[in-house]
């Protein structure tokens, strides 16, 4: 399944009050992310993905996705365990424009699709047992 976490610009953000945008899922491992930068974010928007006080993309502390008419797109293996399942994206922007969006796009799928068998069984399958 995909989540889809639309964000539009209300003009210009400081970087050190970031607008949090609030991305709730279901448990599962987290397998695609995608951030889409509409016309117009012309690189002065700046999105970061948080899990709690845990910046995981991008992975390169201190930095931010952006973009201009584009799509940052990456295969990922991030597990949301129960409990846990809400990321949040801190967006900030130097934009005085009003109303440009950009899209942050979470693939997501149950545990048991993605690696449906354990460490455990695995090292049982592979020693015929």
């Amino acid at each position: 399944m995909f989540y889809v976490f639309p964000y539009k610009t209300v003009g210009a953000v400081a970087e050190d009050t970031p607008t949090p945008v609030l991305m709730p899922m279901t448990p599962g491992i987290i397998h695609q992310v995608d951030v889409l930068f509409q016309d117009g974010c012309n690189h002065g928007v700046f999105v970061s993905v948080w899990d709690k006080n845990f910046q995981i993309w991008p992975s390169n502390r201190d930095e931010n996705l952006r973009g201009n008419a584009t799509v940052t797109s990456f295969r990922e293996f991030y597990e949301l365990e129960e409990g846990n399942t809400v990321l949040t994206a801190k967006v900030w922007a130097t934009l005085t424009t009003v109303d440009i969006e950009v899209c942050i796009q979470v693939g997501l799928l149950p545990k048991k699709i993605i690696q449906p068998l354990s460490f455990d069984q695995l090292l049982a399958a592979a020693a015929g047992t």
